[in-house]
């Protein structure tokens, strides 16, 4: 395992540490323009979503999404998918593409799961991200519309991503891309669903090349030492969470099950030995901060590769914040590199975004 700290506030290049040297959370002074933004939000006094109708904060979520994210960046093409579930529904899966790919070139894929606590979200509120992934890493890009609460209960949106992916490797020559380049990836409950789902490809013998979990949550109750430091204050308050799992679980007993929660589920959550490789990032002012960097170790114990990436400075949801926030793009960097060295095609100058510097230990 190797860890990663990126410094927000000066951007320097990243700093690469020694295998089990785990970041902590708030250890550094909160990035000065994620603190405007957390001032402006107070100001403006607006319910968060917690206090909305679920109909409601759906509407909202996708209102707000893009004031803070990053301009969409034009790709090659961009096409809306009808994808079979396996109860029958159809699942809307929107395709990315960077470019025309040369005669008989395949390009690699990342099946991608939005993030919004299982309750918001949708195609539409990623698309800036989803196409900054598609340009910037040369790769095609399935975003899934996955099913969410609280008209559809868990596991409905676990089964809807695995499907998701079993369809990315069935229909691979349908869709012009190489099997055998196949990332999955997910932001907040986004990278619960990718983590979940890439413990679910190794036993259905499928092989991603690598799960891309951004701030994901694990844990099956929130009561790590993150959770009581940052319950309030940062965005994804302590009431929020709980709202947001209301609207997902049937019974808190569904807390138990590894597919809500890979980490600890049950006292020792999902079996994780031979999974593909991970690349986890974590923010030092979000609640979810913790869980992230065990999942981390409960990978590197299991002896699978995993590079953890912390980002001391930022807060959840961060990755969609580069519009007002600009150290934000150096994350989106790291990320795109990892899918290139997965997907081999990391350009000779060592980044996607250029070299940032650094060297990464064994």
């Amino acid at each position: 395992m190797s860890a990663v700290q990126s410094s927000t506030a000066q951007m320097p290049s990243p700093v690469a540490t020694r295998a089990g040297a785990w970041p902590e959370a708030a250890a550094q002074p909160l990035d000065p323009q994620v603190a405007q933004l957390l001032d402006m939000v107070s100001r403006a006094k607006r319910p968060p979503l917690n206090a909305l109708d679920p109909v409601d904060a759906k509407i909202a979520y996708e209102k707000s999404s893009p004031i803070v994210d990053i301009a969409p960046q034009p790709v090659f093409a961009v096409e809306d998918l009808a994808v079979p579930a396996r109860d029958g529904h159809s699942l809307r899966v929107r395709l990315y593409r960077p470019r025309a790919a040369a005669a008989g070139e395949r390009l690699p894929l990342l099946v991608y799961y939005h993030g919004g606590g299982f309750t918001v979200g949708s195609v539409n509120s990623h698309d800036a991200l989803c196409r900054m992934f598609c340009a910037q890493a040369d790769t095609v890009v399935a975003s899934v519309d996955y099913r969410l609460g609280p008209e559809w209960k868990f596991p409905t949106a676990v089964h809807d991503a695995q499907d998701a992916l079993r369809w990315a490797f069935d229909s691979a020559n349908a869709l012009g891309v190489d099997a055998a380049r196949i990332a999955l990836g997910g932001d907040s409950a986004g990278g619960t669903l990718a983590a979940v789902t890439a413990v679910q490809a190794r036993t259905q013998g499928l092989a991603p090349v690598l799960q891309m979990l951004i701030y994901p949550g694990t844990c099956a109750r929130q009561d790590t030492a993150s959770h009581r430091r940052l319950a309030h204050g940062y965005l994804l308050t302590a009431e929020m969470i709980h709202w947001f799992f209301s609207q997902y679980l049937c019974s808190d007993a569904q807390r138990d099950d590894w597919r809500f929660a890979p980490l600890d589920a049950g006292g020792s959550g999902a079996d994780v030995r031979g999974v593909c490789p991970a690349w986890i990032a974590v923010a030092g002012y979000d609640p979810l901060h913790d869980e992230g960097v065990a999942y981390a170790r409960k990978l590197e114990q299991a002896g699978v590769a995993a590079e953890l990436a912390s980002y001391p400075g930022m807060i959840h949801d961060f990755f969609k914040l580069g519009r007002f926030v600009p150290a934000v793009a150096q994350a989106h960097g790291d990320a795109v590199d990892a899918l290139r060295r997965a997907f081999g095609t990391l350009p000779p100058s060592g980044g996607a975004q250029g070299d940032r510097g650094g060297t990464m230990p064994p």
